[in-house]
């Protein structure tokens, strides 16, 4: 199976493609990715994880095609965060 997984930090963004066996959990995916030496601050016990944009389990089996994502932990309250898109009057 063909599929892609995404990672962004603060500094950068990762995109793979990769193949993989049919039958592959999403754990294993982001395992055969390289992704947790890349980046050594993500934690797949504390971090949500999905594939295309739904969260899912990391047990949960991919189909080819999949983008599989690990999502990074908000770092700014958005209540207290001035929104970009309003205009400054």
């Amino acid at each position: 199976m063909h599929i892609g997984v995404a990672y962004a930090d603060k500094f950068k963004r990762t995109w793979l493609t990769l193949d993989v066996p049919d039958g592959c959990t999403v754990r294993e995916a982001i395992e055969r990715a390289g992704l947790l030496q890349q980046y050594p601050d993500i934690d797949l016990d504390n971090q949500r994880v999905g594939i295309f944009g739904k969260f899912t389990k990391l047990d949960a089996k991919i189909k080819d095609g999949d983008r599989v994502e690990i999502y990074r932990h908000i770092t700014a309250d958005p209540e207290t965060v001035p929104r970009r898109d309003q205009d400054d009057d």
